[in-house]
């Protein structure tokens, strides 16, 4: 394997797991290897999602569950606090 192909398939991994939101150029290569957070969008979708289902008050644990059905990854503490938070703003008991 000579040098180039090394460095671009290197890059090449970078690039696949290159977040969304970032800009496309001015690469950040580090910004590929943070975990992904949940978007505000999101947050509304999970939050909706629970106060539909009516099963009050809401724990900690009922939020992760629902992150990682929406994302189909490991909940981030900081994202569950994002939840918590908009819960609180809406008035939705929790735990």
């Amino acid at each position: 394997m000579d040098l180039s192909h090394w460095v671009s398939s290197i890059i090449a991994f970078f690039r696949a797991g290159y977040p969304a939101v970032m800009p496309a150029t001015g690469y950040v290569p580090l910004a590929a290897l943070l975990p992904r957070r949940v978007s505000d969008e999101e947050i509304t979708v999970i939050t909706d999602k629970l106060v539909m289902r009516r099963h009050l008050p809401i724990s900690s644990a009922d939020i992760g569950v629902e992150i990682s059905r929406v994302t189909d990854e490991m909940p981030l503490l900081d994202d569950i606090e994002r939840v918590q938070r908009r819960l609180d703003v809406i008035g939705c008991p929790r735990v």
